[in-house]
């Protein structure tokens, strides 16, 4: 239920753009190094694989199009069927899913983390 992450509030939908005109989605404080920030509004979820190196995926299952509710064990899981995706690249870890999840390219600029 919960997403891992933390994170509480709107997840940066009232923060200042950092630069470019593009919204901040979240802090990279708030994205755990090894996992994840499911932001279920912005249908996005933020993964940090490795200390410093961010990735952005759709938080939507590819398999049924279930929204993915955690970020657990170097997985972004679906609720729905168990589908599992890898937090370095989207790759499917865990079937039924065969497809991976789409890429949504994140930026950071200082603390901040925006769409690319």
């Amino acid at each position: 239920m919960p997403s891992s992450g933390g994170g509480g509030g709107p997840n940066g939908s009232n923060e200042p753009s950092s630069g470019g005109g593009a919204s901040v989605l979240a802090t990279t404080h708030q994205v755990p190094v090894g996992g994840g920030l499911i932001l279920p509004q912005q249908a996005i979820v933020i993964t940090q694989p490795k200390a410093g190196k961010f990735e952005g995926f759709s938080a939507i299952c590819t398999h049924a199009g279930c929204p993915l509710i955690s970020v657990t064990g170097g997985t972004i899981n679906c609720p729905c069927h168990g589908s599992q995706f890898s937090i370095k690249n989207g790759h499917v870890v865990t079937g039924p899913a065969i497809v991976p999840l789409p890429k949504k390219p994140v930026k950071v600029h200082g603390k901040d983390i925006s769409l690319a």
